[in-house]
């Protein structure tokens, strides 16, 4: 039976970093095969990883939960069968649902769900829950352990509130908040297994209700564990994403119309309603988003040669969703003008370049919603 460990995590979490790390300091010895799963038509991710001796098969166009759905389950039986590996690991596109993969992944005879961990920026969880609510809530709730990243770059504050966050989605999975840095490949891949991080903290867990048993999931003048107060708050403040003053309004409606453009109705036929929240879906699991409803690619190879400044520069203008639209996630592989090659990956906010081994052309991918890409092509035609 051959393990397949899932890697999820909303787009620039940190998964393909993640997963460097336990190649190269948790898997040690075993036979492994990477599956990654591109939302769009140019593939990136591989390049990353060619020189850990990993066997890496890409998929592109689509996402599994979506498309892909037959694609994928054939690909892992292939995969399977040629190189019969100890471990398979997924690594899904960051704008897949996990339990749609998951239940991909349980089609296929011979393979067995290892782990399935999610990935999470604290600095934009918060943000991302708000307006893409049913992706990045599903990434949470469906995973056995949620590995926080850059807790070592953002305050106190935003990994504390991240924290409260995702316990409110999944109040089950094991949390992991430590920086990477401080960690070996090994303890996380101990983390992932389910004996390892939960044992530990069903420990503590006891420990700790053995000391303050009275304030365990008790609510007291109206407020729980967590310490959100319910039913007497203002709906703008209430940052709680399962509390009732969001079920009819969770992408920051205004006048019936959510930020994807979307409207909402509730005197309507269950066929034509897009609100993920409404009742009518609570029992009709079909009548969901997938990914390529509300999300889009676009990508190009180029030859142009860029030096790491002007690249920066012109990452920074994606912040522009007036001219560009709204750009979540850009990654590539361009060629320096002094000679070397740039790796780069931008989400909002921030920008990573890096330098890497030659490749046969320069590609990116621009991952959003409502992207303008006239304007995308102009921004990245000429250096």
């Amino acid at each position: 039976m051959t393990k397949i460990d899932i890697f999820s995590g909303f787009l620039g979490a940190g998964k393909t970093t993640l997963i460097r790390k336990l190649i190269q300091e948790g898997y040690q010895g075993e036979k492994l095969v990477l599956i990654e799963n591109e939302f769009g038509d140019i593939a990136i991710d591989g390049g990353f990883l060619q020189d850990a001796g990993v066997q890496i098969t890409e998929m592109n166009s689509g996402c599994i939960c979506c498309t892909l759905v037959g694609d994928f389950t054939k690909a892992l039986r292939k995969v399977i069968e040629d190189y019969a590996p100890d471990r398979i690991l997924i690594e899904p596109s960051g704008v897949g649902k996990l339990s749609d993969v998951a239940a991909a992944v349980e089609r296929v005879e011979g393979a067995e769900i290892g782990s399935k961990t999610t990935v999470v920026d604290p600095g934009k969880a918060k943000m991302y829950a708000k307006n893409f609510g049913e992706f990045f809530t599903d990434q949470v709730a469906s995973a056995d352990l949620l590995v926080m990243s850059r807790t070592d770059t953002v305050s106190e504050k935003k990994v504390q509130e991240a924290a409260e966050l995702l316990k409110e989605i999944n109040p089950e999975a094991a949390l992991l908040t430590t920086p990477w840095a401080e960690l070996k490949g090994s303890q996380i891949v101990e983390a992932m297994q389910e004996n390892g991080l939960r044992a530990q903290m069903e420990a503590l867990k006891h420990e700790h209700e053995h000391h303050h048993h009275h304030h365990d999931h008790d609510e007291e003048d109206g407020e729980c564990c967590h310490g959100h107060h319910h039913h007497d708050h203002d709906e703008e403040e209430c940052d709680d994403p399962e509390c009732e003053c969001h079920h009819h309004h969770d992408h920051d409606e205004e006048d019936g119309e959510c930020c994807h453009g979307h409207h909402h109705h509730h005197d309507h036929d269950e066929e034509e309603c897009d609100d993920p929240e409404c009742e009518c879906h609570h029992h009709h699991g079909h009548h969901h988003h997938h990914a390529d409803e509300i999300f889009s690619s676009w990508g190009m190879e180029t030859p142009v040669k860029f030096s790491e400044a002007i690249l920066r520069e012109k990452l920074g203008r994606l912040s522009d969703t007036e001219c560009y639209g709204e750009v979540l996630r850009a990654k590539g592989i361009v060629n320096a003008s002094d000679g070397d090659w740039l790796y780069f990956d931008y989400v909002p906010g921030e920008t990573d370049i890096r330098r890497g081994s030659a490749q046969v052309t320069g590609r990116f991918c621009v991952i959003g919603a409502h992207m303008k890409e006239a304007a995308l092509k102009e921004l990245f035609s000429i250096a």
